[in-house]
């Protein structure tokens, strides 16, 4: 549902055998996330009919009911966002890290044969 730029979900009960955007048995809330705040209207009563008959939801439908308080538990984040700060900050340091090593190798390797070529040109001295 929704549209271009303009998500809408909503909350289904669906054979897991179906595709994702296709039949459902039975639409149990919604979801806006362009209002402000975000829009979830969701039938606890349902879903706990759903979940005791052995429904297992999603990790964004999960989420959705934790937050709601439907569910118990923390709602769960997605394990990439956990730490973006740290991620970002480590990065530019293990750059510079790399380039230096990639520096090193060439000076010394340019360094070994230079040593080379003047013992030779010492030899044709004598």
């Amino acid at each position: 549902m929704g549209a271009k730029k303009r998500p809408f979900y909503r909350l289904v009960v669906a054979d897991a055998r179906s595709p994702r955007d296709g039949r459902f048995i039975e639409q149990l809330g919604i979801y806006d996330p362009l209002t402000s705040p975000a829009t979830i209207r969701i039938d606890g009563e349902k879903v706990n009919e759903w979940i005791s008959k052995g429904a297992q939801p999603s990790d964004a439908a999960r989420s959705l009911l934790q937050r709601e308080g439907i569910i118990k538990g923390a709602p769960v984040r997605h394990p990439k966002a956990v730490n973006v700060g740290a991620v970002k900050t480590a990065k530019p340091a293990a750059a510079k890290k790399v380039e230096a090593a990639v520096e090193a190798p060439p000076v010394a390797a340019a360094a070994e044969p230079e040593a080379g070529a003047a013992a030779e040109t010492e030899e044709e001295t004598k």
